[in-house]
């Protein structure tokens, strides 16, 4: 099972669970956890492979990655402790996992906080992910990780954010970071899938202005689903919580808030 934590409000009902992107952990969200448990119970995992949810021997042998497989991992946690429902807050490509969550298992998500949403690659995002799968076995993993923050969040003001998940990927061994990037051959079909088909489930999509990468395709998204907002962070990369964690937490609690409690 994947390592998690959890943060129980003393009279609170309602769950929020914390989903990070690849190469990062559940520590990422060091900005969120007070803000957060202030109002709700809270549940923060690391993705296999990830953070504290190391790979064993019997990996090697299991199930291959695929986004419904790591999903399923989520799913196995929240069962776990036995949480029916939750609202989901996820940043980059955690935002693909929590949609494919709601995809798979709609009745346990009751509304969706999508940071640095990843819902389209453009063209130069394809081309990114071209190079490191032509490369991903003989140029070093973390020269890669290092090459695409850069290109992700390429300002000044982004240089925090960078700094964090690379920190956090050499934490990762060049085999799971293989494993990872080979979800890229599946994301293009399902990211299609996901735009064509609106899920009827509340969706709060924050996103920097200066996310060139991504911005772009959520703002089409929202102009055609209609259970779907989007609040743009100005001044602000892909990393939106790290970024401006204040503004992302209070439009994230109050966005929560008014959701049915049932």
């Amino acid at each position: 099972m994947l390592n998690y934590t959890i943060y129980k409000h003393q009279t609170a009902t309602q769950w929020v669970t914390f989903v990070h992107g690849a190469g990062g952990s559940s520590s990422i969200w060091f900005k969120q956890i007070r803000s957060f448990s202030a109002h709700f119970n809270i549940l923060v995992l690391d993705l296999r492979g990830h953070g504290n949810s190391k790979s064993t021997f019997k990996d090697a042998f299991s199930e291959k990655y695929t986004f419904d497989a790591i999903t399923q991992d989520i799913v196995e946690v929240i069962d776990h402790l036995k949480i029916k429902t939750s609202h989901f807050a996820g940043i980059s490509l955690g935002t693909i996992l929590i949609r494919n969550l709601a995809e798979k298992h709609p009745e346990r998500v009751k509304s969706m906080i999508m940071g640095g949403a990843i819902m389209k690659l453009n063209f130069k995002s394809q081309l990114l992910m071209r190079i490191g799968v032509l490369c991903k076995s003989v140029v070093p993993y973390l020269f890669l990780y290092k090459l695409f923050a850069f290109i992700i969040m390429p300002r000044k003001n982004h240089k925090k954010s960078r700094l964090i998940f690379v920190n956090e990927a050499k934490k990762l061994y060049q085999k799971e970071f293989i494993r990872w990037f080979k979800l890229t051959s599946e994301i293009n079909p399902l990211l299609r899938f996901f735009r064509a088909n609106e899920i009827k489930i509340p969706t709060l999509y924050i996103m920097g202005e200066q996310d060139h990468l991504f911005l772009p395709a959520i703002k089409n998204i929202v102009s055609q689903h209609l259970q779907s907002s989007l609040l743009i962070l100005k001044n602000c990369g892909h990393v939106v919580n790290i970024e401006q964690s204040e503004k992302f937490n209070t439009k994230s609690i109050e966005f929560i808030n008014k959701q049915p409690i049932n």
